[in-house]
């Protein structure tokens, strides 16, 4: 599907109308409006940008003007066939989507049944999440990667909210537990999952000398989701992006890529196994335990050669 947007977006500059200017999308309300207007004939531009909804109204002017171009046959047909591949795939993808709602409601029932047996286990909710605004121009596709209520089906499936991990939302979830299921008996801790994802530093030792502690080669999918839902966590303001970010400094951005996913996985493994829900300790908290591990070193290194640590008063 975002092929044919490329194409789609080939035929517009091909015809001389820079869509693409004026909205932020061309396959929101507003644009798909404009585009299925083209494909029925219209070709005046103020009766096409008076088809623009929300924000977007208040351009009308400045989208009229931006499509004034050249309709050419060829170029038409070209907009015509990318369109229609588009809406196909995006009916192929809701069919996909309601077949992994089926089997999340299977696998639901399934795992009701098995945990029935044992006793709740008490966990502390994490503080709830700030909900962002969405755009007023996107279509009913575009507002969620799932045409039903993904974050809630997993919630049901696992008894706790895998998406309250930073880094991991409704999508990467699925991923995950599409490899991994929901039974962590498989590996006796959290140490045996992270070396099982690959996401272990190597030991390669001869002679008491380390010799290289690369990971080990993996094609796992789900430490290739945690990899990529680790580099999503550079700006992000929570304990592990500030983790990632001082791993990146000092290493590099795929070693702390790396570091980042072995956090997300143990995270991930006491979540499912335990059945308690990640709360979120902030970036701050972060920052003032490293900087108490590191007075801690300090002071023991400075004990070992006789000397005392003394901090140093700020001046008011």
């Amino acid at each position: 599907a975002g092929t044919q947007v490329q194409l789609m977006h080939k035929a517009l500059t091909q015809m001389n109308i820079q869509l693409n200017h004026v909205i932020s999308d061309i396959t929101g309300v507003t644009g798909l409006n404009i585009i299925r207007s083209i494909l029925k004939g219209e070709r005046d531009p103020k009766v096409l940008a008076d088809l623009s909804v929300s924000g977007c109204r208040n351009n009308k002017d400045v989208i009229a003007k931006a499509l004034e171009g050249n309709y050419r046959p060829e170029h038409i047909f070209a907009l015509e066939q990318a369109y229609g591949a588009y809406e196909f795939f995006h009916t192929q993808i809701h069919k996909c989507e309601k077949a992994i709602q089926n089997t999340l409601e299977s696998v639901k029932a399934a795992t009701l049944s098995v945990q029935s047996e044992k006793p709740p286990k008490s966990h502390v909710e994490p503080p709830p999440m700030p909900i962002k605004k969405r755009c007023a121009n996107k279509t009913a596709a575009n507002r969620s990667p799932y045409c039903f209520n993904a974050p809630d089906a997993i919630k049901r499936v696992t008894k706790v909210d895998l998406t309250t991990i930073p880094g991991i939302d409704a999508n990467t979830a699925m991923k995950i537990l599409s490899e991994i299921g929901t039974d962590m008996s498989c590996w006796p801790n959290a140490k045996a999952f992270a070396s099982w994802l690959g996401l272990c530093p190597g030991n390669k030792i001869s002679g008491g000398k380390i010799l290289s502690s690369k990971t080990k080669p993996s094609d796992n999918q789900a430490a290739q989701a945690l990899r990529m839902a680790a580099s999503s966590l550079y700006r992000s303001k929570t304990a592990i992006g500030a983790f990632f970010r001082r791993i990146r400094a000092r290493l590099g951005a795929p070693k702390a890529i790396t570091a980042a996913a072995h956090k997300l996985a143990r995270i991930l493994y006491r979540m499912l196994a335990n059945g308690t829900n990640y709360c979120e300790a902030g970036e701050k908290y972060y920052e003032q335990q490293y900087q108490a591990r590191v007075v801690a070193n300090l002071t023991r290194r400075a004990e070992e050669f006789g000397f005392v640590l003394v901090p140093v008063q700020s001046a008011k």
